[in-house]
């Protein structure tokens, strides 16, 4: 098989939760058990930082992996979902796995994992813990793809965990409430591992210090000595840098040797460094078109407040959102003075536009429909004046479809 037919395989014959949703959700960790022992556990041959939360998580990863980067260190990198390509989940200093290398290890391993019946992340997930084995990295970044407890990744024992903050996504999977999502992804609590949670909220705070407690785990919040900035545009952002910076001074404390300088300068060049797309990123100027791939009530919450402190004469919303969402708090925190631009991406999970476009009436957001994000993009391209702002939002397909 060549790259494209590899990928063929392995979106089609495996299960994706992007795709089909929960049908591709797994309730128990012994396939990708099973997988790495043929593998000769690769995960217990690289250090590693294990990072799990509802929003946040891959913009930390990526800040901490510049910043370790900049030390000197070889770092890798896995994070979903991918944007446009594949090799965007599996990275070492900012630079993407081979094409070769995804073909050969699927090649290699296609028939042993088929009869374990092998999702498509436990797949993924399998193939970056051999690739940043056999490459040797100083220390991987893993970000956790859903929940925590239950997630593929959760074989590692990390130097340090993250728990970046809890809020309501994928409901139907993690719970209904933030406790009990809080509990999954407190899952990658690690006995006598450092802990370090992002966020302090009132519905997790017990639940986090219990579950540290168990596992003599020192638990630690969030604490920045100074005021950092990072190349990663975004009101939002702030947390996730001060999330960073405790996690750096956390492994400095182990014995990373990590210079203020190194941090300075990794926050600075994130993107540079890891190749990170689409957080509040400006796509082009007059008129300003902006992307971010926030998707969930917390996410749209923080790009709302992002909007109404952005300077414009009429703002255009282009909008596509999944299936599965509860879109009536999404919804209500739109701005009601926008032009809307109602759009489904092309997967089957994507919410029929002129049914969005109904829901999203009763909140008073009003606009046209299109059955493709580019044409909705090219009419708001085309309505807009260059004092304008156009922003492309609402789910990681719509935004992967711009950038």
């Amino acid at each position: 098989m060549n790259y494209t037919q590899t990928l063929d395989y392995l979106f089609s014959r495996l299960p994706i939760y992007q795709r089909i949703g929960a049908a591709a959700y797994k309730a128990d960790i012994g396939n990708i058990v099973a997988a790495t022992k043929h593998l000769k556990n690769p995960h217990t041959q690289f250090k590693s930082v294990h990072i799990a939360g509802t929003n946040g998580k891959g913009s930390t990863a990526h800040m901490l992996a510049s910043i370790l980067q900049e030390s000197g260190i070889k770092v890798g990198l896995y994070t979903s979902p991918h944007l446009k390509d594949f090799r965007e989940r599996i990275k070492i200093n900012g630079e993407m796995i081979t094409q070769k290398q995804v073909v050969n290890f699927v090649k290699e391993n296609q028939v042993i994992f088929d009869k374990m019946k092998l999702s498509f992340f436990e797949f993924t997930v399998a193939m970056a813990f051999d690739y940043l084995a056999k490459q040797k990295v100083d220390i991987a970044i893993i970000e956790t793809g859903l929940g925590g407890r239950l997630d593929s990744t959760n074989i590692i024992r990390p130097e340090l965990a993250i728990i970046t903050n809890i809020s309501l996504d994928h409901t139907n999977l993690l719970g209904d409430t933030i406790e009990k999502i809080a509990i999954e992804k407190a899952g990658i609590i690690k006995n006598e591992i450092p802990v370090i949670i992002g966020r302090k909220q009132k519905e997790t705070t017990s639940i986090f210090k219990k579950i540290a407690k168990e596992k003599n785990a020192n638990l630690n919040y969030t604490s920045p000595k100074k005021h950092y900035v990072s190349d990663l545009k975004g009101e939002y952002q702030k947390e996730n840098i001060n999330t960073v910076i405790t996690a750096i001074k956390q492994l400095q404390k182990q014995g990373w040797a990590i210079t203020e300088n190194d941090i300075e300068q990794g926050l600075l060049k994130t993107v540079a460094n890891t190749k990170l797309l689409a957080r509040w990123q400006t796509l082009s100027r007059n008129p300003q078109i902006i992307c971010d791939t926030a998707h969930n009530e917390d996410g749209i919450k923080e790009i709302a407040k992002q909007l109404r402190n952005s300077k414009y004469k009429q703002l255009h919303i282009v909008f596509g959102t999944v299936n599965d969402k509860n879109l009536d708090t999404i919804l209500s925190y739109l701005p009601q003075d926008a032009k809307y631009y109602f759009c489904n991406a092309n997967v089957s999970r994507a919410m029929n536009a002129e049914d969005l476009k109904k829901k999203a009436a009763k909140y008073k957001l009003n606009g046209k429909t299109f059955t493709s994000v580019r044409e909705a993009l090219k009419c708001a391209k085309e309505d807009a004046n260059a004092a304008d702002l156009i922003f492309i939002g609402g789910s990681t397909f719509v935004v992967a479809e711009v950038v």
